[in-house]
């Protein structure tokens, strides 16, 4: 059995994909079905706030650009909880959350991680000094990666 389909209307329902910000759609008639798939990478989710990675970068220049390994156990890291992409400020321009020396309380927040297109604030787990920013803004990062330690 062959299906053959219009290809002006897989043209439109594409068209419809891109416009809509969806995934896919899929459509049925008797039994002809069609689902059309467009693929989705990591860059695209970003894509609503490309201009704050430009200024929040500057504001984190005395962060420490990697970690070093043995950090993993260190008493005061503080692990990302998600995937996504980190963000140090809340805005373009706006100062960063927390800089390297600050005393930060328990509960503050320290970056935000957006995934899945929504802003989620990461807390300091307790009270301390921020000793090192792990992460550079507009990075992504991977659950369980190191963000910062607080000691």
């Amino acid at each position: 059995m062959s299906l053959t389909f219009d290809p002006k209307t897989l043209a439109e329902l594409a068209a419809l994909l891109n416009e809509t910000g969806l995934s896919e759609i899929e459509l049925a008639e008797g039994d002809r079905k069609v689902r059309l798939a467009r693929a989705i990478t990591q860059v695209a989710m970003p894509v609503a706030a490309p201009v704050a990675v430009a200024a929040p970068v500057a504001a984190a220049a005395p962060a420490a650009p990697a970690a070093p390994a043995d950090l993993s156990k260190h008493p005061g890291l503080v692990k990302s909880p998600m995937v996504g992409v980190a963000y140090l400020s809340a805005e373009p321009g706006a100062p960063a959350y927390v800089t390297v020396g600050q005393t930060v309380e328990a509960g503050a927040t320290l970056l935000l991680i957006e995934a899945m297109k929504t802003f989620n604030q990461i807390k300091a787990p307790r009270a301390g000094v921020v000793k090192q920013i792990l992460v550079t803004s507009g990075a992504p990062v991977e659950f369980d990666e190191p963000l910062m330690i607080i000691e």
